[in-house]
């Protein structure tokens, strides 16, 4: 009895992989995550990012994002976006089809780890509103502070909130234009803030982000 109950209880658990060697295929093995692999995100990067943000990802191109020292899962997510076409740009769409979710994982994971070396606000009368408009948003406008997602200092929420100090200033006026203008629109939270902001206040909020640290 007990090993009719055991040939039993091996053919019910062998059932679900019976059609497939009946059909000439291998079952696959379960796989665990892959693990990040540093050395193989830092030659990726130097092959395919490296030209355009910086040898360490402190993009000296004022309308190139640094990427030193982001959130990995930002970056793989918004690698993803360029890849799907859910964030618009011919030339990192080009580059993000080329990588498996691994290589974006492994390029993301080295990243993470290089050191931003920050930038400076250079407009000092701006800079104020933007540090007003950064801290407490603008109250009578329902525009809601940038530092309660992106943290005061500007270094985001992991897996949330991408990184934002020391950013360019270039850089974050043309995201938050596109934002507000309905050009990027990957992020109903930031095109909902953008869409509020004028000009002036645009610049004012990227110079004081460029300054943070």
């Amino acid at each position: 009895m007990k090993l009719l109950a055991s040939m039993l209880m091996a053919a019910f658990l062998a059932a679900p992989i019976l059609p497939a060697i009946a059909a000439g295929e291998t079952p696959a093995a379960p796989q665990a995550n892959a693990k990040i692999d540093l050395a193989q995100g830092a030659a990726g990067f130097t092959a395919v990012c490296a030209a355009c943000h910086g040898a360490d990802g402190n993009s000296t191109i004022v309308a190139n994002p640094a990427l030193a020292q982001q959130h990995p899962e930002y970056l793989v997510k918004q690698l993803h976006d360029f890849k799907s076409g859910a964030r618009k740009d011919p030339v990192m769409q080009g580059f993000a089809s080329a990588l498996s979710d691994q290589e974006m994982k492994n390029i993301a994971g080295w990243l993470a780890s290089q050191k931003s070396k920050g930038g400076f606000a250079k407009d000092k009368d701006l800079v104020v509103l933007g540090e007003r408009i950064f801290r407490g948003g603008i109250q009578d406008r329902n525009i809601a502070a940038c530092a309660g997602c992106h943290s005061p200092n500007g270094a985001g929420l992991p897996v949330q909130y991408p990184r934002l100090a020391g950013q360019h200033a270039d850089y974050t006026i043309k995201q938050l234009v596109e934002f507000r203008d309905g050009k990027r629109g990957n992020s109903l939270p930031m095109t909902q803030v953008a869409a509020k902001l004028n000009d002036r206040e645009i610049k004012a909020v990227a110079d004081y982000i460029a300054g943070l640290r």
